[in-house]
């Protein structure tokens, strides 16, 4: 059973007078390639990062992952000084709920989804695409050495 957003009590956006900015994703392993990303999108505004669920990164990548559990992969990016704040969902109908409850002013995703559906698009205002790092990625990480 999806259990929906989970959003912090008492957060209200509407006395935020900064640009919002937004970004999702599954953040699984850390790497260089991420942190540039997170660097890039913090640089429009305040970085609010929602991460997917574990049970959706096990549908969406298989079995082995995710390899850090939610509240890991949620701690550590809470631990970079550019990421405001770090929300979990795990569907796209709670995404989409999360992003119309923000309401960024800046949506920043990697370069592979310019021709693909995204999610909440309707509600995106201004999407920015970051340059996808080839040389970095988590399957690589995590195929290293096989």
């Amino acid at each position: 059973m999806k259990t929906g957003v989970w959003v912090q009590p008492k957060l209200n956006m509407k006395l935020i007078n900064e640009t919002k900015v937004f970004v999702n994703g599954t953040f699984d392993v850390l790497h260089y390639g991420h942190f540039k990303l997170l660097e890039f999108a913090a640089s429009f505004g305040k970085l609010y990062v929602a991460i997917d669920s574990d049970e959706r990164v096990k549908d969406k990548k298989g079995d082995s992952r995710p390899f850090h559990n939610v509240y890991e992969r949620k701690e550590m990016l809470e631990a970079l000084n550019y990421v405001s704040n770090v929300f979990i969902f795990d569907s796209d109908e709670s995404l989409i709920t999360l992003i119309r409850a923000i309401n960024p002013d800046v949506y920043v995703i990697g370069s592979d989804y310019q021709n693909k559906p995204i999610v909440g698009r309707q509600y995106l205002k201004n999407i920015k695409f970051w340059p996808r790092q080839e040389k970095y990625s988590t399957t690589k990480i995590m195929n290293y050495g096989l």
